[in-house]
């Protein structure tokens, strides 16, 4: 039975999953975020590529034609090399700013908005290297040998593929100038790349499901687990009890008290009691002060008796005012049965 119970048989409740969240473990592919900065870096490539081109060997042109005549000197050097940085960083620019925003969507689409620096945090315990080893053999090592495997040889098969398809073309590479060449070897290398990105989408679409369904089983929990979560979020159901326990007998006390304050006390002869008061300078009609059943509503009459507050036995009245609750008047259509007895009351103190 124990052993049963040390099973990670239950799904995670909320708090667990928000506990891992808070630590940073969270179901989150390398894959997806490695095929869409590459599949967002050749679509850049296909239509900024030409202006990088452009841009590249317009700067390296000026600069040979001014080579002959650069005077080299501490600040000519600072001054060619500022240049060069800042052109460089020009032209990088768009595919640094892509590689920003690709990453942070690719992961926000995956685990959402997160800002937690627990991973950050030093974990001493991965020193031990008992526990290193065993993530060596682990499932998690095992995907990921096989996915690097099964990686390398998708992209080989796709890329022999493309080969092969422009093997004739590229033995007429001898007679062709060189921007036909370069033209040449740019296509097949795009159909290589536009190949190697479907593979990547394709394995980091498994790789997700599969870091989702891992989180999932990581996540879950024992029966034990459960019972202390709840302990911890709702309280201990003994405390718990003992705290109403004690709220009812303070409250049953506040109620004992006011009996002696009532007018008259209704009872069903063996079973329920029913305290009333009426003060006209204050209540629009009588109030329950006090009720109860059995037990309590034999205390009740016990402490009419030692405090004189009339018993006036009524089955149907004591039934019916039972069920008003503390503190509230006494409900319209019981005003003239309540008022016979209040009635019956007043002459018996006049008396």
């Amino acid at each position: 039975m124990a052993d049963t119970d040390q099973e990670r048989t239950e799904q995670a409740t909320a708090k667990r999953r928000q506990d891992f969240r808070e630590k940073g473990q969270v179901a989150q592919s390398k894959e997806i975020n490695s095929a869409a900065l590459m599949t967002a870096t050749v679509l850049l490539w296909l239509f900024y590529g030409p202006i990088f081109w452009r841009r590249l060997s317009s700067f390296m042109a000026g600069w040979w034609r001014r080579a002959a005549f650069f005077e080299v000197t501490a600040v000519s050097v600072v001054r060619l090399t500022v240049d060069l940085v800042s052109e460089m960083a020009l032209l990088l620019a768009p595919v640094l700013l892509m590689t920003l925003v690709v990453g942070f969507f690719a992961s926000y689409l995956q685990i959402g908005w997160l800002l937690t620096s627990k991973p950050l945090e030093p974990d001493f315990t991965k020193l031990n290297p008992l526990p290193g080893m065993a993530r060596l053999f682990s499932k998690r090592s095992l995907v990921e040998a096989t996915k690097s495997v099964l990686k390398v040889l998708l992209v080989g098969v796709a890329a022999y593929k493309v080969v092969a398809a422009n093997f004739d073309q590229a033995l007429d590479l001898v007679a062709m100038d060189v921007p036909d060449t370069v033209a040449f070897l740019g296509r097949v290398a795009l159909r290589i790349l536009m190949q190697t990105c479907g593979i990547m989408i394709l394995l980091g679409l498994f790789d997700f499901l599969f870091v989702r369904w891992e989180m999932e089983q990581k996540m879950k929990m024992t029966k034990q687990e459960q019972k202390e979560e709840f302990k911890e979020s709702e309280g201990d159901p003994m405390v718990k009890s003992r705290i109403r326990s004690l709220q009812q007998q303070a409250a049953r006390r506040r109620m004992m008290a006011e009996v002696p304050k009532a007018d008259v006390i209704i009872t069903n002869p063996t079973h329920l009691s029913v305290a009333l008061a009426y003060d006209r300078s204050r209540m629009n009609a009588p109030q329950v002060v006090a009720k109860g059943a059995d037990a309590v509503a034999l205390r009740i009459r016990e402490i009419a008796r030692e405090n004189r507050v009339p018993l006036v036995e009524n089955v149907p009245v004591a039934r019916a005012l039972f069920k008003v609750d503390l503190g509230r008047e006494v409900p319209e259509e019981m005003f003239q049965a309540v008022a016979q007895i209040l009635a019956y009351v007043y002459g018996l103190k006049k008396r």
